[in-house]
């Protein structure tokens, strides 16, 4: 019996020991996470969930080891790469909403009165495109889009989304939409395409234009294209390659710190590039919302503001300083035809929200410079009260920063009622001018061609040297004014602008692979290059949708209209609905 329960005792001591040996086993990996989901779904109160908190405790150091070294890695990995790179435009959508009505019916143009004839002083040098041209025909591929319901609904590509601040009309569908409203056609579309085409084949490799000065000629082939709602990216795919490289050229020639921040590289003598490159920066951002567009645009009206004088005007190189020359003008030379720039670049920053220091103050300000050049009988001078041309400036400044109901106003569009638009082109004036009348001339043959020919077109009303340079300026205060005068103007406008487009047959493929024509002006102003005259007329034809009429009722109202007088403290801001 002795023995018997002796080896009994052994047995069970031979199972504990093993039970021991267990319990200092390392258990694998599987082991544990077996106990640990498998105890986790046991009661709280059973052995094996406490053994899986156990486990679970044990198991987070060395997953922790493993799993953060790994997230640091991916992290550097998606820094590195966002690689420092040359300022870029990214593409944005613009969602766009309104309504409108149509005009009323035309009436007869009264008859021309007399008027003082004024130049402008802009400095402009020998144009530098060449480019083989036909003989001035119509455009006959009209490239009119269909009008299409204004709530119509858009596929949003882009990752800004911003409402469009410059009216409704800048896509497709709404483009026809307002063509049919305010008196456009396939005509005039198809003039403007066959120009945006010649400016996209004519466009250099570094983005910019030729013609009087680099800078300011890119600046205005910029807003010829957003004028037509085309922007850098793939929501317009036939032009959008085009803006982007302008863009990026105008950002790359500006100054990015240092006293001339802002400003642009290789602009001409009197820095009209400076508002005009603003003014697209600004109309850019307005449209895209890119950053670095806003940061350029930003940049560039900075030295506009500065440049301001306390009288409210400016002069060339935006020069704060005063003139002795113009002391019974308060001391300071007030350009109405340089100001007319800086105003609409203060315009289009309002419009896009840019937040620049002393842009409200500057907005205010410019509205008691053009008064200063108002004349008390209508009309607006260059460097002080007149009636030329210029008063064409002086109106849609004053309208478009928010004073369209000042008497001023009102005065320079009576003066501007016997105005009767009219296109001369570069290939009538050299006819006339090798002519045995003014080719005795000799070097001042063109001048004196160009003056008869202005002088038959519009008789007894003196504008100047540039008429279509101040057309440009009164298509705009014409559309704002609306109803028959608006009308008038149009029905006078549309056919010589039209015919004086130089075609050059099947010259450019569209995205399609189909051969379209190329087009482009050339007029006879003083002042006067391929694609400084191409924009402006193609700017002219797209008066249509490029804003909505700031008079009109059912318009989005960008500004409270606001009489401002000469007594205005400075301290004034304008106010704006926007």
């Amino acid at each position: 019996m002795a023995d018997n329960n002796a080896t009994v005792d052994t047995e069970k001591v031979d199972e504990h020991l093993k039970e021991i040996d267990k319990m200092f086993e390392t258990p694998t990996i599987a082991q544990r996470l077996k106990t640990l989901f498998t105890g986790l779904g046991k009661p709280r109160s059973s052995k094996e969930y406490k053994e899986a908190v156990i486990e679970a405790q044990r198991l987070s150091a060395p997953a922790a080891a493993i799993i953060l070294p790994v997230l640091f890695v991916i992290v550097l990995i998606v820094m590195s790469a966002g690689t420092a790179g040359e300022d870029r435009v990214i593409e944005t959508q613009v969602i766009e909403a309104e309504t409108i009505k149509d005009l009323e019916k035309p009436e007869e143009i009264k008859p021309p009165e007399e008027q003082v004839d004024v130049d402008i002083d802009i400095p402009i040098d020998s144009p530098n495109v060449n480019v083989d041209t036909s003989e001035p025909v119509a455009n006959n591929q009209p490239m009119s889009p269909q009008p299409a319901a204004i709530d119509a609904a858009l596929t949003v590509k882009s990752p800004v989304t911003l409402k469009n601040i410059y009216g409704v009309s800048r896509n497709a569908g709404n483009r026809g939409t307002s063509l049919r409203s305010y008196g456009g056609d396939a005509q005039t579309e198809g003039a403007v395409m066959a120009a945006l085409r010649w400016l996209k084949k004519t466009q250099n490799k570094d983005g910019s234009w030729n013609g009087q000065n680099k800078v300011a000629m890119t600046g205005l082939g910029i807003l010829t294209f957003l004028a037509h709602g085309e922007k850098p990216g793939s929501d317009s795919p036939e032009f959008g390659p085009t803006v982007q490289r302008a863009l990026e050229y105008l950002i790359s020639q500006q100054v990015k710190d240092g006293p001339q921040k802002g400003i642009f590289r290789g602009m001409d003598d009197n820095w009209y590039a400076l508002p005009i490159a603003a003014y697209a920066l600004c109309e850019a951002f307005g449209m895209t919302g890119n950053p670095n567009v806003k940061a350029a645009a930003e940049a560039a009206l900075k030295p506009i503001i500065k440049g301001q004088h306390p009288t409210g005007g400016w002069t060339y190189k935006c020069n704060p300083a005063p003139d002795s020359g113009y002391a019974k003008y308060g001391g300071y030379r007030d350009d109405t035809s340089y100001m007319g720039w800086c105003a609409q670049a203060l315009k289009a920053a309002k419009l896009s929200h840019l937040k620049v220091e002393g842009l409200p103050k500057a907005i205010k300000l410019a509205i008691k410079g053009f008064k200063k050049n108002a004349h008390k009988d209508g009309g607006f001078g260059y460097c002080g009260p007149g009636r030329g041309g210029l008063s064409s400036v002086g109106t849609l400044c004053m309208m478009l920063l928010g004073a369209s109901n000042d008497k001023d106003v009102r005065n320079a569009l009576n003066l501007m009622e016997s105005w009767k638009p009219f296109f001369v082109s570069r290939a009538e004036r050299d006819a006339l001018a090798k002519t045995p009348e003014f080719a005795k001339k000799g070097k001042d043959a063109e001048t004196a061609a160009s003056s008869r020919l202005f002088s038959t077109r519009l008789p007894k009303v003196g504008l100047g040297r540039n008429p279509q340079y101040y057309f440009y300026y009164a298509t705009q205060c014409k559309f704002h004014q609306g109803g028959k005068q608006w009308v008038n103007w149009n029905t006078a406008m549309k056919p010589p602008y039209v015919k004086a487009q130089i075609i050059e047959k099947d010259a450019i493929e569209d995205m399609k692979g189909k051969k379209c024509d190329i087009g482009h002006w050339r007029n006879s102003d003083h002042y006067s290059a391929a694609t400084y005259d191409t924009c402006l007329a193609a700017l002219q034809l797209m008066v249509y949708y490029r804003y909505l009429p700031t008079t009109k009722q059912d318009a989005v109202k960008v500004e409270e209209e606001i009489t401002a007088s000469a007594t205005d403290t400075d301290d004034i801001t304008v106010d704006s609905v926007l």
